[in-house]
């Protein structure tokens, strides 16, 4: 049953390399080019996508009492695919049923398992990308990007970070112990990896994949069975993946159900019953506070691991590079209408402005700049439409529309259906709008006493609110390292003075961990110790060698 870990081996070597290193590496390529993925791969991909639409999705042997399924694509056409729904008691049982075999797998056996099931999934990444595209909205090439080669790479540092976890201790070992002129007392002692149970990975409408991937193959890898409980509006990556894990497990001998699906509709949702059930003891979740406070109250018999809502935010005390700080906040701000976890929603600016390469710049003129760099990066529609992408969900929508009362409006928001641009407000320090996530594509830029005065708040609402990611721009080297201090204490990732390609919204496998687990806004981190060491204990035994 190593078979597949031999053939695998190199790839989990490097990643276990580049997880030391916190080096740039991966081995899913991320441009969705023919030149590295076949020169048909692209319409291979688009052809399969289409070939699921209007059917009953496929997956042999699952338990299946009706079928369910409504997505809509944000983009307008109804999906129509439906899949096998089970009622949850089923689905315990299935997942129980399963458990002993995989548990008894072994650790190279699972790994290899999880391995090629990436291999699998990074092949089929353009079909991915259309099902990703037509549930959450992306607009392709991050729908390649996040929920292929990105979400792959996430489910397997996971996989190196259980691996390495695993078989950090020796799994045997001879214990002799002196006894001075008596003989020594000899003991054989093993030690034995024991996983915790059944796990839950509930998933979001946003990121289906990248968001997903990190707990599925943690929990695979650490042998508990893994029930995948998609939202009802984006169903069809988490099924993809749930179809290729099975297969893998089948053809290696193990059973299908180590992996299984729980469909459900909207306003018909199963998941406080799967959640609370006492099978359970894993569960990973991305979503709102609110929900995840009803987990951690009540899902008491299961260890929760968790990415919330928070708050991001962006100090801007002075830059060197105002017209490259401005085009970087645009595109952070327009990147899929700012529903990243990641994107930003408060800009903090000095009230008698900032110094910058162009010279002194007032509190308007930084603002207007920012707004400007949106006008300017979306003012091509085929630029503005692989940006911009589509909103997932309709009160998303409504949610920008009315927040246009809630400040002086820099740049209004543009929207038609499910397409909206960044709406831009200016507000005081102090304004209760901007003390909460407002989701979406909706920005404040705060006006505040100084930039130290900015760096406090935004850490502070870190504190109290949540953040995965902070900004600062400054020209100031002590106050650089006071706010380093002041965001790090606030339990937030800290960008500064980002000017070129790379953004305050993009998270790096191998290298940054995805949230920090230190504020409101989550409780685990991808990847670190903590994310997979829960999943599985260790268990000696022992007898005397004579």
């Amino acid at each position: 049953m190593t078979e597949l870990f031999d053939r695998h081996r190199p790839m989990l070597d490097a990643a276990l390399a580049a997880m030391r290193t916190r080096e740039c590496w991966s081995p899913f390529p991320e441009t969705p080019s023919g030149k590295i993925y076949g020169d048909s791969a692209r319409a291979e991909g688009a052809a399969a996508f289409e070939a699921l639409m209007g059917k009953p999705f496929d997956l042999p042997g699952h338990p299946e009492a009706r079928k369910l399924g409504a997505e809509v694509s944000p983009f307008g056409p109804e999906l129509g695919i439906t899949y096998p729904a089970a009622p949850v008691e089923s689905l315990i049982a299935a997942a129980e049923a399963a458990r002993p075999a995989l548990a008894s797998a072994g650790i190279e056996a699972r790994t290899g398992i999880c391995l090629e099931a990436l291999a699998r999934l990074n092949a089929m990444s353009f079909a991915m990308a259309n099902a990703v595209m037509h549930t959450t909205g992306q607009a392709f090439a991050m729908a390649f990007q996040a929920g292929g080669p990105h979400a792959q790479d996430r489910g397997l540092e996971a996989v190196a970070m259980a691996w390495d976890e695993m078989t950090r201790f020796a799994a045997d070992a001879r214990w002799e112990k002196p006894q001075g002129k008596a003989a020594p007392i000899v003991l054989e002692k093993h030690w034995r990896i024991v996983p915790v149970g059944l796990s839950l990975a509930i998933g979001c409408n946003t990121f289906p994949t990248w968001n997903s991937y990190s707990g599925i193959f943690a929990s695979l890898a650490t042998g508990n069975p893994v029930i995948v409980k998609p939202h009802p509006a984006a169903i069809l990556p988490l099924a993809l993946s749930v179809r290729v894990l099975r297969a893998v497990l089948a053809e290696a001998g193990l059973p299908a159900d180590a992996v299984l699906l729980a469909v459900d509709l909207s306003g018909a949702e199963i998941t406080r019953d799967l959640a609370t059930r006492p099978e359970v003891k894993l569960i990973d979740y991305t979503g709102s506070n609110t929900f995840g406070g009803w987990l951690r109250a009540t899902a008491t018999q299961a260890r929760i691991f968790t990415e919330e809502a928070g708050v991001n935010t962006i100090t801007i005390g002075g830059t060197d590079d105002f017209d490259g700080m401005c085009a970087n906040i645009a595109f952070s701000l327009a990147l899929y209408s700012g529903q990243m976890c990641t994107a930003p929603q408060n800009i903090y600016v000095p009230e008698a402005g900032i110094d910058t390469d162009q010279g002194h710049k007032s509190f308007d003129d930084v603002a207007t700049g920012i707004a400007a760099a949106v006008d300017g990066l979306l003012a091509d529609p085929a630029r503005a439409a692989g940006v911009l992408g589509a909103i997932a969900n309709p009160a998303t929508v409504e949610r920008a529309a009315k927040a246009r009362g809630l400040g002086r409006i820099l740049r209004d928001t543009t929207i038609d259906g499910r397409l909206a641009s960044p709406l831009i407000l200016a507000v005081t320090d102090g304004d209760p709008a901007c003390d909460e996530e407002c989701f979406g594509p909706i920005t404040f830029v705060v006006a505040v006493k100084d930039t130290d005065t900015g760096i406090a708040r935004a850490a502070d609402l870190a504190r109290r609110k949540g953040a995965i990611t902070a900004a600062l721009y400054d020209t100031d080297e002590e106050r650089i390292t006071r706010a380093i201090d002041s965001f790090a204490q606030a339990g937030v990732n800290l960008s500064i003075n980002l000017t070129g390609n790379i953004y305050v919204n993009q998270s790096a496998a191998f290298s940054d961990f995805h949230v920090t687990g230190a504020n409101p806004a989550g409780n685990a981190s991808l990847t670190d110790t903590a994310f997979v060491t829960p999943r599985f204990r260790r268990v000696m035994w022992r007898r005397p060698v004579h």
